[in-house]
């Protein structure tokens, strides 16, 4: 089981500074040229190139990251099992909660949380993987793993369909361990609404409304542009008012490949972090296209 982060529940709820997270994992596995899977993104890292998977965690954690996100995004069995990779599901997320903990053990000075995580979107048009019923079973089996290799909480990350988001959150919540929801979400020309990351037509809205009775701990507005964070702010709070944690991406992707064009700098990430404190968030970091550089300016400019 993981640690006492009693200091992690303290600070999210309003002592102290806000908790500063780390940044994304698979785009800065593509900065040193770790190959990236078109299936299962960087999940295969694990397995391919685990002593920098370790580095990078120690890299975010130098710059000031008080809890880190295990390489587990990707790895589900509804993941890897598409992705040819379905004999390895439980070594690879052992595997990533141990790398993880070694990178705390390496580096840290002060306490860091491990959080593992789960998403609930399958990378097929399987029929296999269209059910609900696999989804919950899925990511009842990455939980149960997650949460024996030593997490300390469990994040759902880039919860899309409202339907597969509720069944995962329903199987992250099983294990005991504090949960926290994380969605995206996107402005595209046409919509008059907030739409839920790439698809037009999913409103953000009853997304958030659909989450937000369930027993989390955080609720997180992630990997969505920064120029859509102070909306989804605005949508959230109208259902949520629990801790809130903010963590956008900056560039573009492809499949499989991130697009560094147009990234945030750290200072005006620093800027944009400050009013979204003043919206009441108390957690803040970075997803896609965002590194360790971006952490150290949140860290130090932040610090209070």
């Amino acid at each position: 089981m993981g640690n006492d982060i009693a200091w992690l529940e303290r600070r999210l709820n309003g002592e102290g500074a806000p908790v500063i997270i780390d940044g994304g994992m698979g785009t800065q596995l593509e900065k040193t040229d770790v190959p990236m899977n078109d299936k299962v993104w960087s999940g295969q890292a694990v397995l391919s190139h685990p002593e920098v998977v370790r580095q990078v965690h120690e890299d975010y954690i130098k710059a000031g990251a008080e809890v880190i996100i295990a390489n587990t995004f990707a790895t589900a069995r509804h993941m890897l099992e598409p992705g040819g990779l379905g004999a390895y599901v439980v070594e690879i997320n052992r595997n990533a909660v141990k790398l993880a903990q070694q990178a705390v053990d390496n580096a840290a000075t002060k306490p860091v949380a491990i959080v593992g995580s789960i998403c609930e979107w399958a990378p097929s048009e399987s029929p296999k993987w269209a059910s609900p019923e696999a989804i919950k079973e899925s990511s009842r089996e990455q939980a149960g793993l997650l949460t024996e290799a030593g997490v300390d909480l469990i994040a759902l990350e880039m919860c899309e369909s409202r339907e597969m988001s509720k069944v995962a959150i329903e199987a992250a919540l099983e294990t005991e361990l504090p949960v926290w929801a994380g969605l995206c979400a996107q402005t595209h020309k046409g919509c008059d609404h907030l739409s839920v990351f790439d698809y037009a037509e999913l409103e953000f809205e009853p997304l958030v409304r659909d989450l937000a009775v369930y027993p989390i701990s955080v609720m997180n507005i992630m990997h969505t542009p920064v120029s859509d964070i102070d909306e989804s702010i605005e949508v959230v709070r109208r259902y949520w008012d629990g801790p809130l944690g903010i963590y956008p991406e900056s560039g573009y992707f492809t499949m499989p490949h991130w697009n560094f064009v147009d990234v945030i700098s750290p200072e005006e990430l620093v800027d944009r972090a400050k009013g979204w404190i003043g919206k009441g968030a108390r957690m803040m970091g970075g997803c896609c296209g965002l590194g360790p550089e971006h952490i150290t300016a949140l860290r130090d400019g932040l610090a209070h």
